[in-house]
């Protein structure tokens, strides 16, 4: 019997690289996103390249209803969910504390942490049965502050200490929780941060090879097909030329 994996933010950058690997690998996918049209182009042609079983469901992970509404209430096929990618995530703006919109703020908090928290409560009780897993993608912005990341590193910080807090709540469950926290990833993510200017984004990744969101995938398939016993709690990733967050050698 096929395992089913549920992705949030499974439209595009790493949730798309995810659900491609684990289709690749005969895992049926429930994949959710705000995006309806990029959402459904990623689902068939996963399902007429790999053949698997594919529940796509539209909404924001901001929007509480609607996650509890849509997750909460799976078809019953869909019901067996081995393994949830908290993947949905997103930074606004690069601007000193001083400067920052709080309309940036707010959707950053709503969505990385608020809609984190949302669709693992929402998903759990279908994990809890499985004796499932949780990924939980985080970022190395988890790990350190840089200038002018305020409270997208606040958020990244807050997914850090959720997946510690959930791994030690969920023992008696026996659900693994992993946190993938990457470093510089060649995705949309520069794009949105940077509000669609395109050579603001592009200079991000100049001069040095960064990270793909197939390394992501990669990294996401081996923690979710070790032994039973294992669990992989944390990993920091980074592209060779990078040293943290904010030091990156180019060439």
């Amino acid at each position: 019997m096929s395992k089913i994996i549920l992705i949030t933010g499974a439209s595009s950058g790493f949730g798309k690289a995810i659900a491609e690997k684990f289709a690749a690998g005969g895992w049926n996918l429930i994949l959710t996103a705000r995006r309806k049209e990029k959402l459904a182009a990623v689902a068939e042609n996963l399902e007429k390249q790999f053949g698997v079983k594919i529940l796509s469901l539209v909404f924001d992970v901001q929007n509480k209803e609607s996650v509890f509404e849509n997750l909460g209430n799976l078809p019953a096929e869909w019901q067996a969910v081995d393994l949830l990618v908290n993947n949905a995530g997103l930074a606004l703006g690069r601007d000193s504390f001083l400067d920052a919109n709080l309309e940036d703020w707010e959707t950053m908090i709503d969505t990385n942490v608020k809609g984190l928290l949302y669709a693992s409560k929402a998903v759990l009780p279908y994990l809890i049965k499985q004796e499932g897993h949780i990924i939980n993608i985080g970022s190395t912005a988890g790990k350190e502050v840089y200038k002018d990341g305020n409270v997208y590193c606040a958020t990244k910080h807050a997914v850090d200490v959720i997946t510690k807090a959930q791994r030690i709540d969920l023992l008696p469950y026996h659900i693994k929780v992993t946190a993938i926290h990457p470093g510089a990833v060649e995705t949309e993510f520069s794009l949105v941060r940077f509000k669609g200017d395109a050579s603001k984004a592009a200079a991000v990744y100049e001069g040095y090879t960064p990270l793909q969101p197939a390394d992501i995938a990669e990294t996401a398939w081996y923690v979710a097909n070790l032994p039973k016993h294992v669990c992989i709690n944390d990993i920091v990733m980074t592209c060779l030329a990078q040293g943290n967050s904010t030091m990156i050698h180019k060439d």
